[in-house]
């Protein structure tokens, strides 16, 4: 009797350990084709707080961290020698404003600090220093955008795929993809895209700012080919009264395509341009031309996913001047609310489903939700204060969304961690 119940407990805890096995398993291979794509919808309250981290010191004006927070990407292969702390992989993101100059660093436990003291919270180590990848020194209030991606088509490594572009680009037509190695000391650099069939104002300032993955079973069946999705917003309007949203896949027109490739591409997200208008004018609900939609991410927790975008978004009133009110010559020109909160937005994966199969227009889809999250950020210190947020990625295996809180550390970003729960 006692050696028959001593099997049953050792096959019991075989079997936990096997389905403790398998639900792991199908944690880390969220998104892999063999998995259905998920019907439910994230919530705000599916996200839980876990906490911030700060980035590591510089070593110059530009190799550094001040001002940065424009973009970034998760890499689940990034240092392999770290701890066991459920935090693995590594960030590659953008450094100083003027030169947007690339930098690989670690991913430190994450801490909640109640008072929001600075010394509390853990700091990056650098893995890779800073290189000038984007070569973006030369124009006007610079925007990229960095996603890391796994060899696709006949590439024979993974690539750390970016997009590039400035504040006031009208004209003429500008190149603004590109990719390069993992290795920042030796990058292969291959650039000088552009996105085909575009107006001049959607090819320069609608496509070229955030750039993230989209779920590889999606893709397959929604937009066959195409693993990246890029966008940018632009204030006033000129890249569409809201977030915008193209599916790519630049490897599928060479390895790497040549210089000055128009790269095919689906909208899926595409509201009225205000300089390119033609009498209609769809916009994202409760739109402010003040508003700063500055990272996006698609999320995935099991059966739910969202498509979401992080920034700044303006509330009250809003108009074109100083924040005193509208003016045409005066400083701080440009566009203004009478208030601003960090909000993160959600979009329904399924509405851009029927975008990409034609059933909806690109400029249709409209947030189900959004998450005010300044009560978390460790800088804000006015109800007109501009941007509160920056870049964000997502580590699809542990569903955690990393987001780059602008001067959150003095002059330098702090990066925030939210866990997403199915």
């Amino acid at each position: 009797m006692r050696e028959s119940i001593r099997l049953f407990i050792f096959f019991g805890v075989i079997l936990s350990l096997l389905l403790s096995c398998k639900t792991t398993t199908n944690r880390e291979n969220n998104g892999n084709n063999a998995d259905p794509i998920p019907t439910q919808l994230l919530q705000p309250e599916d996200l839980v707080y876990r906490g911030a981290f700060r980035l590591p010191s510089g070593t110059s004006a530009v190799k550094s961290w001040q001002w940065g927070g424009h973009a970034m990407t998760y890499y689940p292969d990034g240092d392999p020698q770290g701890p066991d702390d459920g935090y693995p992989g590594s960030i590659f993101g953008v450094g100083h404003a003027w030169e947007h100059q690339v930098s690989e660093i670690s991913i430190p436990f994450p801490k909640i600090s109640t008072a929001k003291n600075l010394d509390e919270l853990n700091t990056a180590a650098t893995l890779q220093g800073f290189r000038d990848i984007l070569s973006v020194s030369l124009l006007e209030i610079p925007r990229s955008g960095l996603a890391y991606l796994p060899k696709q088509g006949d590439q024979k490594t993974a690539k750390i795929h970016f997009c590039w572009g400035y504040h006031m680009q009208e004209e003429p037509p500008a190149l603004t993809h590109g990719w390069c190695e993992l290795d920042l000391t030796n990058p292969d650099i291959q650039r000088g895209w552009y996105l085909e069939g575009q107006p001049i104002c959607i090819r320069n300032m609608s496509t070229n700012d955030y750039l993230f993955e989209i779920p590889v079973n999606w893709a397959a069946e929604h937009v066959p080919g195409k693993r990246l999705a890029t966008g940018r917003f632009r204030d006033g309007g000129w890249s569409g009264q809201g977030p915008s949203l193209f599916a790519i896949g630049p490897w599928n027109q060479g390895n790497p395509p040549p210089p000055g490739a128009a790269l095919q591409n689906i909208p899926l997200l595409l509201y009225t341009s205000t300089c390119n208008s033609n009498g209609e004018n769809h916009t994202v609900n409760n739109y402010h031309h003040s508003d700063e939609w500055s990272g996006g991410a698609w999320l995935t927790a099991g059966s739910k996913a969202a498509v979401v975008f992080a920034g700044t978004k303006g509330i009250g009133d809003c108009w074109y001047g100083n924040r005193d009110g509208p003016c045409l010559d005066c400083e701080d020109r440009g566009w203004w609310s009478t208030g601003f909160i960090g909000q993160i937005i959600f979009f329904d994966p399924a509405d851009l489903t029927d975008v990409a199969s034609g059933k909806k227009k690109p400029y249709e889809p409209q947030p189900y939700a959004a998450l005010d999250i300044d009560e978390f950020l460790y800088n804000i210190h006015s109800t007109q204060q501009k941007e509160h947020l920056g870049a964000i990625c997502f580590d699809r295996i542990r569903a955690l969304l990393y987001v780059f809180e602008f001067r959150g550390d003095g002059d330098k970003p702090l990066i925030h961690v939210w866990e997403c729960f199915e």
